[in-house]
Formats: C-alpha cells, structure tokens, sequence
C-alpha cells in the first residue's frame, strides 16, 4: 500500500468508492483479518523467544557464581583465575548473559507493541530481527562458554570432551537451523529493495 501511495497522485489517494471508502480505508478494511493473524504469530513467537531467552539468561547467570573449579578458599579468587581457557569461558558467558537479555528486552517490547499498520511495516520486524540475531549470538556465545569450562573440569579426561561438546551442540543447532530461514526472510522483506523501489517520480 505504501510502495502504490509513493508513486500515485496524491488526489488519487483521496478518491472514494461506493462504499465511501479511501484507498487506505478499503486496504485496512480487507486485510484486518491477515493483521490479526500477523499480530497473533507476531506475540506466539517472541513469546515462545522470551521463555527460551528467560531459562538461559538464568542459567548463564547462576553459571559466573558456580565457576568451573571453584574459588581458593584462601582469597576468594577462581582457582583457574590465570588460565586463559577460563578467561575465554569468562568472556563468552558475559557476552551471552548480555546478548540473552537484549534479546528478552526486544520481545517483550513486541508482546507490549501497539499493532498498528505501521509498525508492521519496520518496527516490528526491525524488533524481531534484533531478538533473533542477538538470541543467535547468544547461544553461540553460550556453547563457546560451555567448551573451555567441559575442558577445564575434564582435562584429565580428553577422551569424552569432544563427544559431550557435539552432543551439546545437536540440540541448539536444530534450534538454529530451524528458526534461522524466519530471520533471514525477516530481512530480507523489510530491508531488501522491492520492486517498487526504483527512481521514479510520482505521476
């Protein structure tokens, strides 16, 4: 509806029907029901994306008090403290914590959206492709946390790191893989140029 408005007389876009109705008004009124539809999927997804952001955004956050080997009864500090595997574990679990909570904060702003036409538009899909990425990232992030601190607790014990890494990593990456095609149509039909975005001069 927009592309049409940019490239239309504006006295077009005023022209009434026989039911007294504008452009705008007669393409609000026959896609009320795909809106309701949109925003139904819209608050099923970023809530589904909310409890999975929740759960994890807990776990990585108990995980920093429950470090891998414990703290030296001596001074309080880690006892992995100068090993770099630990400074990577570390790094990774803040990254995720922080990636984890940008994401919940993104889908509770779509569950508290007004709905209007124009959000459709780009906000919410702007606010889902943000949840999305940092949800992504954040579950790399997580397995990236999850490797060195295996490592550091089962050094001892080479033989069953990769085998546990691998079988961690099946379930997250179906849950990427599933839900990856969603960001990437996402951006695909809110910043990829459609047909209607071309140099042209209303008439």
């Amino acid at each position: 509806m927009q592309e049409v408005e940019s490239i239309v007389p504006l006295k077009v876009r005023e022209f009434l029907n026989k039911e007294r109705l504008t452009p705008r008004e007669l393409f609000t009124k026959n896609h009320k029901d795909m809106r309701k539809d949109e925003e139904q999927w819209m608050k099923d997804t970023a809530t589904s994306c909310t409890v999975v952001g929740a759960l994890i955004v807990t776990i990585m956050f108990v995980i920093v008090f429950t470090i891998p080997g414990g703290n030296d009864q001596n001074n309080g500090f880690p006892i992995f403290l100068n090993k770099k595997l630990f400074m990577a574990f570390i790094v990774a679990d803040a990254l995720s914590l922080f990636s984890f909570s940008i994401s919940v904060l993104m889908f509770l702003e779509i569950l508290t959206s007004r709905y209007v036409e124009e959000d459709f538009h780009e906000s919410l899909p702007r606010k889902m492709i943000i949840g999305l990425s940092n949800l992504f990232f954040s579950i790399t992030a997580m397995m990236t946390a999850f490797s060195p601190a295996l490592f550091l607790m089962l050094h001892e014990q080479s033989w069953i790191f990769k085998p546990v890494i691998y079988l961690a990593s099946i379930p997250i990456t179906l849950y990427v893989l599933m839900q990856f095609p969603l960001l990437v149509a996402m951006a695909i039909s809110t910043y990829v140029p459609s047909i209607f975005d071309r140099k042209m001069k209303p008439f």
